[in-house]
């Protein structure tokens, strides 16, 4: 019964204890527990790094084996893939536009920015930076954390696999899903430790703030990831719905059991038989729309977390002092477009992804882990709205393809 009673105790329990005795400890001045606090934070940046890399690559490969053939993706698939591609790109473009109005990033001193582009003086070229996207061997991107390698080598082997025979597709998928479970489990060991690392991070968040951290700066990013979030789900996608012709209202309705089970439990894979349920049945999509469209888009369809990865990333690496242009900023919508579709039911996925890009780019990920209390509210918004936009893409497959007579006419009210 004790060991019964404790697997009831929720998560969110064990945050709140441990940002309780990070304020406290955090107030006690301790040279020592800020000492303890610096080892736990590092470890746990170092497990971050670990398993970033392989996630990203693993994700991308094992759901390119798992696809049939190139067939199943230009019938279908094309359409899935086109409105998946549109709206991760609108998500990412909407985060940099709010970014770029907002600017949560504290204004940097006249020294601050002498150093700053002092220091930008040595670092490489735009042409080394693309000529590094094609690695000279399989293991230089996971040496040299080069998430963009690492991207590269996924989508080329990811496309070699889908036009291999079908007993070697086979064979690939089993073993490139096998090993992507393995981190997948270590993965969800890293988070069971999470509470600890998030009492050392709140313990230095109150020593940076008795120290002069701007925490205005932090309420701005947040209202930016939120902000970004809420008005692609209650805006952007509506909108693509409406000139499709299918009532939004409708839809919340009809998927809001499914946007319920995403929300509270802050997985889109735990909620996809909720989210197949609810499409066929309140809002008329059919069987075969429905069984492949949304477990595709669970898997590659990521408008929230492509938001949080750019949001992020140009936070943190600007709070430590770096610089970017304007087409620097429109790169990281398609750096961001890219990491999310890879990101295939990661638990944490998107703060896994944007801890990869910080850390190939040389950036002190302790900003990261000040983020890292908020997330467990950012990640149940995300969960339910990648949930609502899987819904919203399999609704506007499904009128094309009515439209096209290929199936019955969606009775979704117009």
């Amino acid at each position: 019964m004790c060991t019964l009673h404790k697997r009831r105790i929720h998560p969110n329990i064990f945050f709140a204890v441990a940002i309780g005795l990070g304020i406290l400890t955090g107030c006690l001045h301790n040279p020592f527990i800020f000492q303890v606090a610096e080892s736990i934070s590092q470890l746990f940046i170092n497990l971050l790094k670990l398993v970033s890399l392989p996630i990203i690559f693993l994700s991308i490969v094992s759901t390119a084996a798992a696809m049939e053939n190139m067939d199943e993706i230009k019938r279908l698939g094309q359409k899935v893939v086109k409105y998946t591609l549109l709206t991760t790109v609108l998500a990412a473009t909407l985060a940099l536009c709010l970014f770029l109005a907002i600017q949560p990033v504290r204004t940097v001193s006249p020294l601050e920015l002498t150093s700053t582009v002092v220091s930008s003086l040595h670092q490489p070229s735009y042409l080394d930076f693309f000529l590094n996207i094609v690695p000279s061997n399989i293991v230089q991107p996971f040496n040299e954390n080069n998430v963009i390698g690492v991207l590269f080598l996924a989508i080329l082997l990811s496309f070699a696999i889908i036009s291999l025979p079908s007993q070697n597709r086979i064979v690939l998928h089993s073993f490139f899903t096998s090993i992507y479970a393995a981190v997948i489990t270590v993965t969800r060991w890293i988070v069971a430790i999470m509470p600890i690392a998030i009492w050392a991070f709140i313990t230095l968040f109150i020593k940076d703030l008795q120290q002069g951290l701007d925490f205005k700066s932090l309420a701005l990013y947040l209202t930016c990831v939120l902000a970004a979030n809420l008005i692609q789900a209650g805006i952007i996608l509506p909108t693509l719905l409406k000139i499709k012709g299918i009532s939004p209202l409708m839809m919340v309705r009809g998927m809001l059991p499914a946007l319920s089970v995403a929300f509270f439990t802050k997985s889109s894979a735990a909620a996809l038989p909720m989210a197949m349920r609810c499409a066929e049945e309140n809002v008329g999509i059919s069987r075969r729309v429905a069984s492949f469209t949304l477990p595709l888009c669970t898997t590659i369809n990521m408008n929230a977390c492509a938001a949080f990865i750019l949001i992020t990333v140009l936070f943190v690496s600007m709070s430590q002092g770096v610089v970017y242009s304007l087409p620097e900023m429109c790169l990281w919508i398609v750096l961001a477009t890219i990491a999310a579709i890879g990101n295939a039911g990661v638990p944490m996925g998107c703060y896994f992804l944007a801890s990869a890009f910080l850390a190939s780019m040389n950036i002190p990920l302790h900003l990261l882990g000040v983020i890292l209390p908020f997330y467990t509210l950012i990640d149940m918004l995300e969960s339910a709205i990648n949930v609502w936009s899987d819904s919203c893409v399999a609704a506007i497959v499904q009128k094309e393809i009515s439209n096209d007579q290929v199936l019955e006419p969606l009775p979704i009210k117009i």
